[in-house]
C-alpha cells in the first residue's frame, strides 16, 4: 500500500469555513504539517485534539519564496516514507494561488506517493462577498510574487502581498497600465472577524500600515477612455466601435481597396522614421501602421472572412514552422544556412516546384527597384550570379553603352527596355554591395530636396527667381549647398 499525502485546506480563515472533511482528516492523520502557523485557524486546531507541525522555520531560513516551497515539499517527501497518512494544510484552497501545492504533486508522482487533495473554501470565496462582484463577469488572478500582466477590461486579484515592501513593487508595476489616481480596494483577513476593506488611490498602495499575509488587493475593470496604457485588444475593440453601430462615417465607407494607398503609405513613413533615427516617432508610425492591419481584420471580420486572431495565430504558426532550429530540433548555425532553409520550407509550403516558380512567387505590387532586387537575390540563390562585384559593375558599363546606342532611335520601346535592363543591372550591384536600392534612391530624391531646398532659399536672398537664373549659376548654388550640408552633417557626428 502506498503512502499518502493529504493536502487539505483551513479556508480563508474563519472557523465557520473550516470543511468536516479536512477536521476528520487532521484527527486521523499521523502527522500534520501546516505550511505556516500565521493563520487565523491554527490556533483553534489544538481545541479540536490536533497537535501539528508548522513550516514557518522554513521561512525564516529562505529569503527566496521560491525555495521555501521546494523546502517544504523536500521535508514532506521524507515525512511521507515515514508514516503512512500525513496531511499537509494550507491556507484556503490547496488548488487556488499555492505553488507548493503544484511543487508537491509534482515531487510526489517522481517518488510513488499517493497526493489526495480535499476541497476547500477559497480566500476568494470570501474576497467576492466582501467586494460585492461576482466573478462570472472577468476576473484575473495575479501572484504579487511573480506579477504577471494584468487584464484591464477584467477585474483582477493580486494575492500575496504579504509586505508593504511587496506592495511596492505591485504598486511600480501596476502604475505601467493604470492612473495613478485610480481607485483600488485593499482587503485583509477577508471573511474573517477581523476584515479589513479599504477604497485607496493605486499611489497609496504601499502606505498602509497594516498590509500582512492575509492582505489581497483587487483592481477594478478600467474603461478606455481612462486609461494610460493600451493593449492589443484594446486597439481592436477601438476600431470594431469605429465600424460598428453609431460608428465613424468615414471608418464604415472603407474596404480593403480604400486602404490600400494608406497601408502604403504608413509603410514609407515607418521607413523615414527609422532613417532619422527617430525612435519616438518611430513608435507612432508602427501604431498607424497597426491601425491599418486592425482596421482590415476588423473589415474581414465583418464579411466573415477571418478575424485579427487569425492574423496572429497564421504568422505565429508561420515562424515556429520556418524556424526548427528554434522550436524544433534542427542544428543550424549561421544567418546563411537559415535563410536557406527558410526557402526551402517556404517552396513546400506554398508548393513550388521548380525555380521559375519562386520568381514568379514575388509579388507583382512591390515596386520595381524592390522587386527587381528580390528577383535576383532568388536566382543567387541556384548559383545565377556574378563571382565579384567587378563583374556586376561591368554589365552596368556594358547596358550604358547598349542605352547610347539607342537613345536616339525612334524606337521607344527598345529604349525602355534598354533603360530598364541598365536599372537592373545597377540593383544588381546594390545586391553586391548589400544596399536595397529603393532605400538608397529614397535617400537620394530627399538629398537632392534638401540641395534644391538651398538653391531656391539662396536666390531668394539675392533677389532672383529660379525661372531666370542660368544653369551653371543653379549648378554653382547646388554645389555650394552640397558643401554646407555635408559640412552640417561632418558637425553634427562630431557633437555625438
Amino acid at each position: 500500500m502506498k503512502n499518502i499525502i493529504t493536502v487539505i485546506g483551513l479556508g480563508p480563515g474563519n472557523e465557520n469555513t473550516l470543511t468536516l472533511g479536512a477536521l476528520e482528516a487532521m484527527k486521523n492523520a499521523d502527522k500534520v504539517f501546516l505550511r505556516t502557523e500565521r493563520h487565523p485557524i491554527a490556533k483553534k486546531l489544538p481545541d479540536y485534539g490536533i497537535n501539528y507541525i508548522s513550516f514557518d522555520w522554513v521561512y525564516d531560513r529562505n529569503q527566496r519564496f521560491e525555495q521555501v516551497y521546494e523546502d517544504i515539499v523536500k521535508h514532506l517527501m521524507k515525512e511521507a516514507l515515514k508514516y503512512s497518512r500525513i496531511v499537509y494544510a494550507v491556507p484556503g484552497n490547496p488548488m487556488v494561488a499555492e505553488s507548493s501545492v503544484e511543487i508537491l504533486v509534482k515531487k510526489a508522482e517522481q517518488n510513488n506517493i499517493d497526493v489526495k487533495i480535499m476541497p476547500a473554501v477559497s480566500f476568494l470565496d470570501s474576497v467576492f462577498v466582501s467586494l460585492n462582484i461576482n466573478p462570472i463577469n472577468g476576473i484575473k488572478l495575479i501572484d504579487a510574487l511573480q506579477m504577471d500582466m494584468p487584464d484591464t477590461k477584467c477585474g483582477n486579484i493580486v494575492t500575496q502581498i504579504y509586505s508593504p515592501l511587496v506592495a511596492s513593487q505591485v504598486k511600480i508595476n501596476l502604475m505601467e497600465f493604470y492612473p495613478d489616481e485610480f481607485e483600488v480596494v485593499l482587503i485583509k483577513a477577508a471573511g474573517t472577524p477581523d476584515e479589513i476593506v479599504k477604497k485607496i488611490p493605486l499611489y497609496e498602495l504601499d502606505r498602509q500600515p497594516w498590509i500582512d499575509h492575509l492582505t489581497t488587493l483587487y483592481i477594478p475593470p478600467l474603461s478606455l477612455k481612462n486609461k494610460d496604457r493600451f493593449e492589443m485588444k484594446d486597439l481592436v475593440e477601438i476600431m470594431a466601435v469605429l465600424r460598428g453601430e453609431n460608428g465613424c462615417p468615414w471608418d464604415l465607407e472603407q474596404d480593403h481597396t480604400s486602404l490600400k494607398q494608406f497601408l502604403l503609405e504608413e509603410t514609407y513613413e515607418v521607413l523615414e522614421k527609422i532613417d532619422e533615427k527617430d525612435w519616438k516617432g518611430l513608435a507612432e508610425e508602427l501604431g498607424d501602421l497597426l491601425l491599418q492591419i486592425v482596421f482590415h481584420a476588423q473589415i474581414a471580420k465583418e464579411n466573415e472572412e477571418f478575424d485579427i486572431y487569425d492574423v496572429i495565430t497564421s504568422v505565429s504558426k508561420k515562424m515556429i514552422r520556418r524556424h526548427p532550429h528554434i522550436f524544433g530540433g534542427k542544428n543550424i548555425k549561421t544567418s546563411e544556412l537559415v535563410l536557406k532553409n527558410w526557402e526551402e520550407i517556404k517552396k513546400r509550403e506554398k508548393d513550388i516546384n521548380t525555380y521559375t516558380d519562386t520568381l514568379k512567387d514575388i509579388p507583382k505590387t512591390l515596386p520595381a527597384l524592390m522587386r527587381a532586387f528580390k528577383i535576383q537575390q532568388k536566382a543567387a540563390l541556384v548559383g545565377f550570379d556574378w563571382d565579384r562585384v567587378e563583374d556586376a559593375f561591368e554589365k552596368v558599363f556594358e547596358e550604358i553603352e547598349e542605352l547610347k546606342q539607342v537613345y536616339n532611335s525612334a524606337n521607344r520601346d527598345k529604349i525602355k527596355e534598354e533603360l530598364g535592363d541598365t536599372l537592373f543591372a545597377v540593383v544588381n550591384v546594390a545586391r553586391f554591395l548589400g544596399v536595397n536600392p529603393e532605400l538608397a534612391l529614397d535617400l537620394t530624391n530627399r538629398k537632392f530636396i534638401k540641395r534644391f531646398s538651398y538653391i531656391e532659399e539662396t536666390a531668394k536672398k539675392l533677389n532672383k527667381d529660379l525661372k531666370d537664373m542660368t544653369l551653371n549659376e543653379m549648378d554653382k548654388l547646388w554645389n555650394e549647398g552640397k558643401h554646407m550640408l555635408n559640412v552640417k552633417k561632418n558637425n553634427k557626428k562630431c557633437y555625438k
